[in-house]
């Protein structure tokens, strides 16, 4: 029994998203008994409609220089793709000034130096589950980043080489005219410039967790679906058992992974985290030709993936609340941004009801920096977070997993973690 662990119990992992599913698989796979308590159903928060990336170019914080700005001039535009609707919420109002400090170039560069070195053995893991027997559904077809504008396209390729500083590998220049729609046939006439970056993944997210929930179970792990987590029983600084809607559980330790719920969770032990959602819109469609890549729409940050025979469209950071509904405009939004790069795949909004499935909406949960918590919650010798990971939750559940694992099982944080510390900063 390590320092982490104390008690008689199984360690329960709140959340059955992809981050708490890779996390249990780890306890399970170093021989810990684990059992998995969900509110809903595997995957059907933030993990189950996103676009699936598992990638190393798009993995950065979204806090940036600018960004605030850029949100405040969508004040009153629902079609802009980072849209912020204010709320009569102290607490939101402070979050919005935390999110502004962290957006400096500095801490920018911090967050996203963090990130990589995270993100490091990301593909080694995704392959490490696929040869345990998991079904990741992982491809790496690479990621062609369309644009409007050639001078655009040289501007973000720019950008990109500086903060890869040669983590992952980059084109020397980039395609324009023509032959930029050669990097996929799916590209419209009027994409103008191109770049092709080799070797991104990605997954069917919702096929994924449920990868991984049946390797789990296969493990002898109990899943929970349906089962809410009401609070905590506590003795001695150490969580005793996790109270919930199908009884108490007792534990040895508690992983609390459930996305912006995390907040309430956590200040049942006395530290809630300042969660905000930042809502992502999706949906699928069947496009004829389809994607070959995954697909970055420059200029209107929408993103196209090929999920199987469907290609599913998505976009947009919604900044309105710790609430998901789901405003149709956003839906048509992303719509009318993707068909300036892929066509006129539809000729009226009206035509989209017939024309799309599954629409979606989901709350990614966001820290006002932008990193996730990764970390033993403070005051409780066996209770640790993973949340905070907001749009990176697919790319980063395997590592987040498998060093959150190793923090619990030897009591040890991993340097990785270090980071994304619970008390990095004064929330």
């Amino acid at each position: 029994m390590t320092a982490a662990l104390g008690g008689e119990g199984p360690v329960v992992v709140v959340g059955g998203g992809v981050v708490g599913l890779c996390t249990a698989y780890y306890l399970a796979e170093a021989g810990l008994p684990v059992e998995v308590v969900e509110r809903r159903g595997l995957a059907s928060g933030a993990s189950r409609g996103n676009a699936g990336w598992i990638c190393l170019s798009h993995s950065t914080p979204v806090p940036a220089p600018g960004v605030l700005r850029y949100a405040l001039r969508s004040l009153g535009r629902p079609d802009s793709p980072l849209y912020l609707r204010p709320l009569p919420d102290p607490a939101f109002v402070r979050w919005l000034w935390r999110f502004w400090r962290s957006s400096t170039p500095a801490a920018f560069r911090r967050g996203y130096a963090a990130i990589a070195e995270l993100n490091h053995d990301t593909f080694d893991l995704f392959d490490g589950l696929r040869e345990a027997g998991v079904d990741t559904t992982l491809t790496r077809p690479g990621m062609v980043h369309a644009f409007l504008s050639a001078a655009e396209a040289r501007h973000h390729l720019a950008l990109q080489r500086q903060m890869a500083d040669g983590r992952y590998p980059l084109p020397d220049d980039i395609v324009t005219g023509d032959e930029a729609r050669l990097l996929d046939d799916a590209l419209s006439p009027r994409v103008r410039a191109a770049y092709l970056v080799e070797g991104e993944g990605v997954v069917d997210p919702e096929a994924f967790a449920r990868g991984l929930g049946d390797a789990l179970t296969a493990a002898g792990v109990k899943v929970r679906e349906n089962a809410e987590t009401l609070g905590f029983r506590t003795a001695g600084g150490r969580v005793t058992a996790v109270r919930t809607t199908q009884g108490d559980l007792p534990c040895a330790a508690v992983v609390i992974a459930a996305g912006t719920r995390s907040s309430q969770l956590l200040g049942a032990l006395g530290h809630p985290l300042p969660l905000q959602a930042g809502k992502g819109y999706s949906f699928s469609v069947d496009l004829d030709p389809a994607p070959r890549h995954t697909l970055y729409f420059g200029e209107r940050r929408t993103v196209a993936s090929p999920l199987g025979a469907t290609t599913r469209i998505g976009g947009t950071m919604e900044l309105s609340g710790n609430n998901n509904r789901l405003d149709w405009r956003r839906v048509v939004a992303v719509a009318l941004a993707s068909r300036h790069y892929l066509g006129r795949w539809f000729d009226d909004p009206d035509d989209l009801v017939g024309l799309i499935r599954d629409p979606w909406v989901g709350g990614r949960p966001f820290l006002p920096d932008g990193l996730p918590v990764i970390d033993r919650v403070p005051g409780h010798g066996n209770a640790f977070a993973a949340t905070g990971h907001g749009m990176l939750g697919v790319t980063l559940g395997p590592v987040t997993g498998h060093k959150l694992a190793a923090y619990v099982r030897t009591g040890h944080r991993p340097r990785a973690l270090t980071p994304f510390r619970f008390e990095r900063g004064r929330w």
